[in-house]
């Protein structure tokens, strides 16, 4: 994603509400040409209904949201051509064939072109099976189609609810591979998902959401603000004393579970050659030094069940 890449989504206090229940509540985030944003929080969270609003398929109560600088409030008619939706359990004529399928939704859009059906199908990787009806394509086959039809207008934004949601491993890798080419071609794509590893590898930056937007980030900025930094030395000859005898001013924290010394510093790359010496100076047998990997999924809960914010 460049640095320059302008936001084809901006929302500024974007809220809703159900009658007095809100679904959302001032939301603020944007995401730019080439980013896949990841939207994660639990069922009730407000992720459907923040992708409904962006489509302009939902009025807001409150707040504004730009979608490929149109207004969601002001002109939700040319909000709509400019976004490709795929929602969590997209519908089909199913004894059309997924060709004709596309040309049906394809029309919609006034999309006339047969040449555009055949590049998104082959896109999509449904080229060989265009002309079979869609009530014998299997589940994953149908969610390359719903990306298709997503596609077909060429818009510039994708919503996606759950792309890879009750896919088989071997057919949810093959639709993430095809997200991180489409990104490439300088879309904003919005992902909502429960798979935190999907979220890891695919998405530049993270929203979590529940109802309010609680954090926002990168991956990497998010585990830092949370947990900070550590390393962890492996000894073969472990001594209680080693925590408290490091004695750098960058070092934030130090203690001992095993044979593993847990060091809190602020730049590893920069600190580790003195932390190394210290601890040689000090006797340790060094085996192993590694920087601490924490999960999305650790984020994840920590934000969510441990009511942090970042």
């Amino acid at each position: 994603m460049g640095g320059g890449a302008s936001p084809l989504i901006c929302t500024e206090g974007l809220t809703r509400y159900f009658g007095t229940r809100p679904a959302v509540v001032e939301l603020t985030m944007e995401v730019r040409a080439g980013e896949v944003l990841g939207l994660l929080g639990p069922n009730g969270a407000g992720k459907t209904t923040t992708v409904r609003m962006l489509a302009g398929l939902l009025a807001p109560s409150a707040g504004e949201a730009v979608v490929a600088g149109h207004s969601v409030t002001k002109e939700p008619s040319k909000v709509r051509p400019n976004v490709g939706v795929v929602p969590e359990n997209p519908g089909f004529y199913k004894r059309l064939t997924a060709r004709q399928n596309l040309r049906f939704f394809a029309e919609l859009y006034g999309v006339r072109d047969p040449h555009r059906i055949a590049e998104t199908l082959a896109l999509v990787g449904l080229a060989p099976r265009a002309d079979e009806p869609v009530a014998t394509l299997s589940k994953g086959l149908r969610q390359r189609l719903a990306l298709a039809r997503a596609l077909i207008h060429d818009p510039p934004v994708l919503l996606l609810d759950e792309p890879t949601s009750g896919l088989d491993p071997e057919a949810a890798k093959e639709v993430r591979e095809l997200l991180a080419e489409l990104s490439l071609a300088h879309r904003a794509i919005l992902l909502c998902t429960h798979n935190l590893s999907e979220a890891e590898r695919l998405c530049h930056r993270i929203a979590v959401l529940k109802t309010k937007l609680i954090a926002l980030g990168s991956p990497s900025e998010l585990k830092e603000r949370l947990f900070g930094r550590r390393v962890v030395v492996t000894l073969a000859n472990p001594r209680p004393e080693l925590p408290s005898a490091l004695g750098f001013p960058f070092v934030r924290g130090a203690s001992l579970d095993g044979n593993k010394l847990f060091v809190a510093v602020e730049e590893p790359e920069r600190h580790n050659p003195l932390l190394v010496r210290r601890l040689v100076e000090l006797g340790a047998e060094i085996l192993y030094v590694t920087e601490e990997e924490r999960t999305l999924e650790e984020v994840y809960l920590e934000l969510v069940e441990g009511g942090n914010a970042a």
